[in-house]
C-alpha cells in the first residue's frame, strides 16, 4: 500500500507528482528545488544559499514522514554547474552526517532554472 506524504512546510509540488510517496519501510521523496514555500518563490542567490533551501526542503518532507536526515540512505543531487560542486558540499555535508549513497550530476537545466535540486530515499523502519 502506498501513502502519500504532503506538508506546507516544503514548496508544492509545481507538476502532477507527489511530494514523497512511502512504499512499505521506505520514503521516496521527489527532488526539492530552493523554492521558499512561504512564498512560493526562489529567493535564495547562490549556490550556497539554494542548497540549503533544497536541503531544508527535503527536510520538512523527511520530518512529514516520520524521520530525520539521519535516516536517508540514497541522495541523488543535480547541479546546474559542476563548477559548484565543492561549494554545495560544503553545505551538503552539514546535514547528510551519516554519509548516505549519493549520485551527484550536472544537467543542462533545472525547473525554473534553479542552481541545484535534492532528492532523497530514506528508511522508514
Amino acid at each position: 500500500m502506498l501513502k502519500k506524504i504532503s506538508t506546507d512546510k516544503a514548496p508544492a509540488a509545481i507538476g502532477p507528482y507527489s511530494q514523497g510517496i512511502i512504499a512499505g519501510d521506505t520514503l521516496y521523496a521527489s527532488g526539492q528545488i530552493p523554492i521558499n514555500p512561504a512564498t512560493g518563490a526562489i529567493e535564495a542567490e547562490g549556490i550556497e544559499a539554494q542548497a540549503e533551501q533544497a536541503i531544508k526542503n527535503a527536510g520538512e518532507i523527511l520530518k512529514a514522514a516520520g524521520v530525520s536526515y539521519d535516516a536517508v540512505v540514497k541522495t541523488t543531487c543535480f547541479l546546474a554547474d559542476m563548477n559548484d560542486f565543492a561549494a554545495f558540499n560544503a553545505v551538503y555535508e552539514k546535514y547528510f552526517t551519516e554519509k548516505p549513497a549519493r549520485s551527484c550530476v550536472a544537467v543542462k537545466t533545472l525547473p525554473k532554472n534553479v542552481l541545484c535540486e535534492v532528492e532523497v530515499i530514506a528508511y522508514l523502519g
